[in-house]
């Protein structure tokens, strides 16, 4: 329910930077790679995002039943931005793949979510907008998987269900 800009960070979304030779080098130095993904992750402002459309009208609609984030985002840059969203308390839990857990899609973020809120697979839906992460990953976890569209005209994965905007979200759990 964050939108922010996408960056290398530390942990495993540092990995693409390790192989990064010094230019002008047949070698390379791993450590490099790491230093300058370090680097800008400092520099980022992670307090520079904005909420998505609807998301205040879907928390509300929403504010009787338990929800948790999964997110690849490391710990400090998601709290950050839940903050400056004012979001930090609108959540029962926050997994972080990656860091709390192998990082979706793998199934298990998702399980560590479902455990902490007392959840069940089937009655649990995963919304995000990622085909490859959040859809795949929600379901390898058994999660209904709900994508918040960008216009791809055949998705693949196929998510369970597909909405335009986040106010549409409560209308799913109305539904089943």
């Amino acid at each position: 329910m964050l939108r922010g800009h996408r960056r290398p960070a530390r942990g495993f979304a540092a990995r693409p930077f390790r192989g990064l030779p010094p230019v002008g080098l047949a070698g390379y130095d791993p450590s490099v790679g790491r230093r300058v993904a370090a680097a800008y992750a400092d520099e980022r402002d992670h307090g520079n995002v904005e909420p998505l459309a609807s998301v205040d009208e879907a928390l509300s609609a929403l504010k009787d039943v338990p929800l948790g984030v999964v997110t690849n985002g490391g710990p400090a840059m998601q709290s950050a931005k839940l903050t400056t969203l004012e979001l930090e308390d609108a959540f029962d839990v926050v997994v972080h793949g990656g860091y709390d857990a192998p990082a979706k899609p793998s199934p298990e973020p998702f399980h560590r979510a479902m455990s902490s809120l007392d959840a069940c697979p089937g009655r649990t839906y995963h919304v995000g907008n990622s085909l490859s992460s959040d859809v795949a990953g929600a379901r390898a976890a058994g999660v209904r998987a709900v994508w918040l569209a960008d216009g791809t005209a055949r998705p693949e994965p196929e998510p369970d269900h597909t909405v335009d905007a986040l106010a549409d979200v409560p209308r799913l759990l109305d539904d089943d």
